[in-house]
């Protein structure tokens, strides 16, 4: 298949672990390395087996009530220096769920990480490919003293209420609902905390999961978790007038869904993309 411009940012167990291991390898990261386990409430699984070097990062640090936006700015950059995180540190993600990473992924990149990568497959694929896992905390670290760089780098990437109901009376600009069909088509909420059913009028339906399943992202990712071609994606978003001559805004419920395909957007070079941060929790509770 075709790789996308920022092909490399997507990485696969194997090139991880040659990583790891000091080995020469295309798309080495040049200067220091983070490895980041993403999760929601998931640390005793974390404590239990983990991939080696990988440190713990909880979403409800990223993210609080209630709508489950991001924290606010000083909040996010605090969380980031205590995880060592600089804007010049490439900052390797997994998850045992693909959309925590990416929610995770999203932030670093609106606060201005230069080199964020995604593991393809989560933990899973780790798992899969028989490479070795630890348990216990990870070796503990001194936090980073500053992020070394204007702090957010790119603001641009994420939108409040206020500008994504701009998107929609803007020309070539477009929401871009990440949710599953009878989400949109207000079959259902989706979630049991969201009461109201439907959508966004006048935005675009950029597909997730099958059936009623909001964890699903089947439409973008292969059985194995896996992320789908770049070819595959932009044709299913054409169907539906999602293109990268658009300024975009992704949402779904409450970002998670929405950030995993602001990241296959991003690794495709798409140059206009941000996400609604408040999505349909924010917007069908005014």
């Amino acid at each position: 298949r075709p790789d996308p411009p920022r092909w490399q940012q997507l990485v696969t167990p194997t090139w991880l672990a040659r990583v790891m291991q000091a080995q020469t390898v295309a798309g080495a990261p040049s200067g220091r390395r983070l490895l980041v386990e993403v999760g929601c409430c998931g640390l005793a699984d974390f404590l239990i087996s983990h991939i080696p070097e990988a440190c713990y990062l909880d979403t409800q640090q990223l993210e609080n009530g209630p709508f489950w936006n991001k924290v606010a700015d000083a909040d996010l950059l605090s969380v980031l220096l205590m995880l060592r995180v600089r804007h010049d540190t490439t900052v390797i993600l997994y998850s045992r769920s693909t959309t925590a990473a990416a929610r995770a992924a999203h932030l670093m990149l609106y606060a201005g990480v230069a080199d964020v990568r995604l593991l393809d497959g989560a933990l899973a694929a780790w798992c899969r490919a028989g490479l070795p896992c630890a348990s216990g905390w990870p070796t503990p670290h001194a936090a980073a003293a500053d992020f070394g760089a204007p702090f957010p780098g790119c603001p641009h990437y994420l939108v409040n209420k206020a500008q994504a109901s701009g998107y929609l009376q803007q020309p070539g600009h477009a929401l871009v609902s990440i949710r599953t069909w009878a989400e949109f088509s207000g079959q259902t909420s989706g979630y049991r905390y969201i009461l109201a059913k439907g959508d966004i009028d006048g935005a675009l339906w950029g597909r997730a999961g099958d059936g009623p399943d909001v964890n699903s992202m089947s439409d973008f990712q292969n059985a194995d978790g896996t992320m789908k071609s770049a070819s595959d994606i932009t044709r299913f978003w054409a169907d539906q007038g999602i293109h990268p001559r658009l300024a975009l805004a992704f949402y779904c419920g409450t970002g998670w869904r929405a950030s995993l395909a602001f990241y296959a957007a991003w690794l495709m070079g798409w140059a206009h993309i941000s996400v609604y941060d408040g999505g349909w929790f924010e917007w069908s509770s005014a």
